[in-house]
Formats: C-alpha cells, sequence, structure tokens
C-alpha cells in the first residue's frame, strides 16, 4: 500500500512524521486472516505475535479511534462488526473471540467474558468521522440488547457494577479486594451518554432521555461512593462498598465521562503533575508512584506507562478544556516512544505495548519474556496517528456538521494534507509567509473552519472549494 493513499501531516519536528508514516507501514502486518492466520488485507486487526489469535473487544474499539485517518484504506469498523455477530441471544457479547474458531474466550477470573462497555463511544466518534447515520440505526438494537445484559447481570441495588476486576483489562494490577471498578462504573457512564448522543442521532427522543438519566444516575453514585475528598481520587470499592486505599490509572476515566465537577476535575487533574502519585517523567504510569507495589521497571501494572490510558486521559482532559496540558502530554508521549523506537545507543528499537515510566525504553516484567509485545500497532496508533492529528496537530474533525475545528497553542509549521473527509479532500497547513502566519487551505467541498489560536483569537469561516488562505493577523 502507497504512503501517498494516507493523510500526511506537515510538523517542525520530523521525527513526529517519521512515526506517523511508519505507523501506517507497519499495520498492513496486523491484519491477519481468521482461517489461514496469514497477514492479509482482508484480515482482522490484531496482535500478531500472540500465540492464540483473538479478537479483543477493547483493542477493536480503541482501534477505530485511529484507523477512521487511514482515508479508508483500512477500515475502522470491521472488527466491531466481527463481534457484533457474535452478540448472544441474551445480548451477551465477550470480551474475546478465538479468531480461529470464533468461540468467545473466557477464565475462571472471568467467566462471563465481561469486557469495558465502550462500544456507543466508538460508534459515535465512527459517525463523526464516516458520517455514516445507516450504520447507527442497524447497529443501535445490538447496543441496546448489550447494555441490557450488562444491568440484568452486573447491576447491583447500589446503583454500581460489579465485575471482576480482570473485566477491565489491568490483569496484574494491585487491586485486591475490588468488587465495584472506578473504570467499568465509569465506562458505564461513557457509554450511556453515548448512547444519549447515539439517540439524538436518530432523532429518537425516548431512547436519549432513556440513557441521558441513565448517565446521571450513575454519576451521581460515583461520585457519591468512589470520590474521596482528601485523596483528590476516585477509588474502587470492596464488597462492603468501602472504598480500597490504592490509586490506579483507572481511576482517571471519570475524566472522559465529564463525572467530576470543577473543583473535583481541579483535584483529580493536580495528581498528573505531581510526582509522588502520577507525575512520572513519561505520562502516566499504571499505578501511583506512592504504592508500595509500583515500580520503576514497570512490571505490568506496577508502573508500566501503557499508550491506550494515555489516549483516555488525553481526551478526557480536553473535555475539561485542559488542551494546553493534552497536547504537552501527549508529546512528552510521543517522545518516549521515539526515544525507544531510535535508541541512542544505537540498539534496535520498536514500538511496544508497555514503557517506562520515569525514563527510555520498553518497560520489563519479571518472568515474562514476552512482555511487552513488539510491534504493537494496535494501541501505539492510538499516540503515532490519534493524538498526533487531534493534539499535536489540534484538528478535531465532525463529517456531519461539516466542521473542522483548529486549536493552535504555538504557532508552528504544521497541518494535514489530502485528509478524506468523505467524499472531500482538505488540506490545512500553517507556515510563516513574508506577510507573517499564513493558513493555507484545499478543499473540493464547503465546510466550516473554527480556528482557535493561543486562546486570544477564534473564529468561523466558511471555506470554499478551491484553494484559498488567511493571514493570523488579520482574524
Amino acid at each position: 500500500m502507497s504512503k501517498k493513499d494516507f493523510p500526511k501531516i506537515h510538523f517542525y519536528d520530523q521525527d513526529f512524521v517519521d512515526i506517523y508514516d511508519k505507523t501506517w507501514n507497519w499495520l498492513a502486518d496486523s491484519w491477519v486472516d481468521p482461517k489461514s492466520g496469514e497477514v492479509s488485507p482482508d484480515g482482522y486487526f490484531i496482535y500478531p505475535n500472540k500465540t492464540q489469535p483473538v479478537i479483543g473487544q477493547a483493542e477493536s474499539i480503541f482501534s477505530t479511534f485511529f484507523l477512521v485517518y487511514s482515508n479508508k484504506n483500512y477500515a475502522a469498523e470491521k472488527s466491531l462488526d466481527y463481534i457484533y455477530d457474535k452478540q448472544e441471544a441474551s445480548g451477551a457479547i465477550r470480551w474475546k473471540y478465538d479468531l480461529k474458531t470464533g468461540a468467545p474466550v473466557v477464565d475462571g477470573e472471568n467467566p462471563e467474558g465481561i469486557g469495558l462497555p465502550l462500544f456507543a463511544w466508538a460508534e459515535f466518534n465512527l459517525y463523526h468521522k464516516l458520517a455514516n447515520k445507516r450504520r447507527v440505526k442497524e447497529i443501535m438494537p445490538v447496543l441496546q440488547k448489550y447494555m441490557d445484559w450488562i444491568d440484568a447481570n452486573f447491576k447491583k441495588e447500589n446503583g454500581l457494577y460489579a465485575v471482576p476486576a480482570k473485566a477491565c483489562g489491568m490483569e496484574d494490577s494491585p487491586r485486591g479486594g475490588t468488587c465495584y471498578p472506578i473504570d467499568f462504573n465509569a465506562c458505564m457512564a461513557i457509554n450511556a451518554l453515548n448512547m444519549s448522543s447515539l439517540g439524538d442521532i436518530l432523532n429518537d427522543k425516548d431512547l436519549s432521555f432513556q440513557y441521558k438519566r441513565m448517565y446521571f444516575s450513575l454519576k451521581t453514585r460515583i461520585n457519591s461512593y468512589m470520590w474521596n475528598a482528601e485523596t483528590g481520587f476516585y477509588h474502587d470499592l470492596d464488597k462492603d462498598e468501602q472504598q480500597l486505599p490504592h490509586k490506579t490509572v483507572a481511576g482517571f476515566w471519570p475524566l472522559l465521562a465529564e463525572i467530576p465537577n470543577a473543583d473535583k476535575a481541579d483535584a483529580l487533574v493536580a495528581h498528573l503533575s505531581n510526582p509522588a502519585t502520577f507525575g512520572t517523567e513519561h505520562p502516566f504510569p499504571s499505578l501511583s508512584v506512592d504504592h508500595p507495589e509500583y515500580s520503576e521497571n514497570g512490571e505490568g501494572y506496577h508502573g508500566s506507562v501503557y499508550p491506550a490510558m494515555n489516549f483516555v486521559i488525553i481526551k478526557g482532559l480536553e473535555k475539561y478544556q485542559r488542551f494546553d496540558l493534552a497536547r504537552e502530554c501527549a508529546i512528552r508521549h510521543l517522545y518516549f516512544i521515539l526515544e525507544a523506537l531510535q535508541p541512542a545507543d544505537g540498539s534496535k528499537g520498536d514500538l511496544y505495548e508497555a514503557y517506562l515510566p520515569n525514563k527510555e525504553g520498553p518497560a520489563s516484567k519479571t518472568g515474562d519474556e514476552n512482555f511487552p509485545y513488539k510491534r504493537c500497532m494496535i494501541s501505539v496508533g492510538l499516540s503515532t496517528v490519534a493524538l498526533m492529528i487531534e493534539n499535536v496537530i489540534g484538528l478535531s474533525i465532525s463529517l456531519p456538521r461539516k466542521t473542522v475545528d483548529w486549536i493552535i497553542p504555538n504557532l508552528e509549521i504544521m497541518g494535514i494534507e489530502k485528509l478524506s473527509l468523505k467524499r472531500n479532500l482538505i488540506t490545512i497547513l500553517s507556515h510563516k509567509s513574508t506577510r507573517g502566519w499564513e493558513i493555507q487551505m484545499e478543499s473540493e467541498k464547503l465546510y466550516y473552519f473554527t480556528i482557535n489560536i493561543l486562546d486570544q483569537k477564534k473564529k468561523t469561516l466558511p471555506i470554499p472549494s478551491g484553494k484559498c488562505s488567511m493571514l493570523i493577523d488579520k482574524l
């Protein structure tokens, strides 16, 4: 597949551009045919080097957030549709499926195979990047049955959800005694909020109201039971509804769910720059630094930095308009990914599943030679593509609204070229000319462009088809 088929980015640091380009080139090796097990463009997106090829619910959801930028070279929704087709009569969707047999993969620690419920979050983003309203209509019955199944099997009298900690994907995290995980409950709130938004897209007021009411009910309970004013953090609960003392990266999911009010959000975000908790050099460790089991070597979820969780936290910061901090953390995170790909000692690097929290390089785990997985495109693509476009360059795109928002915290040479907006290729580039800072645009169809510069200038303009430019000083 030719690199020119993908949107091209421009940024003053060429290393960022190179790792973005390499991501698209290397992605081809992660698509595997379920019957032959061979790499195939008609296959499904998985970890290619796992001993048992599986399609995971979490990976299928997260990967959509960067595959939507592939100009349809890779079908972002394909793995989701595979999983939807596996839905059982009860509404159950399991967290993993064997790629060769199609059978659900469950174990004693998670006998129901429940996973983080985030399908509606992914579908809402897909709608804004692909503008396929028919898809929303087709998948809503699947998502409704799935939510009903979770309610019937995991919701308790207190209004919270009790699931095995393993269901949250942080398999070796020191979360002993957890009965009500903060991340699962926050994800239910995220899903309910996005289900309500999907209902609005379908002009179904009853559906929208049903899930909005569910969201606010869950939001109230999470704040009542799981927030600790002394620690400024959200905690897991034990079976007696008592808060557990550990602080893990799961406690930041409520930001994405828009659960904390302004004061709680300030306290929670403060942990991200506090070196005693989550303010490590490489943002963000999976376990609080002040936990007795925290490890500078990572040791899995005892301190390793996972790109997928960084994506979640950075998207959560956006919900509270912390755009500068979100961008700063995205850039720092990408520099550490670059350092591990191109080690200073000249050794061979790679893209890894997990990274060290306070120095360059991949994390490690005693007794596990396979950790972290190399060439881990299924999660690193969130950083090298999605964060690169949305937070480093600063573009936010909605096809149904025909809008492109560009938040520019610093005047720099950057932009994107030939990004497909349905049947419309657009180019947006900033550069310094003899007349000052200038933004050049090219489009095949009209769209609306909102530019926000340094939080000092904000303007929305209709961008006609063809080429045009604007001087920032004239705004």
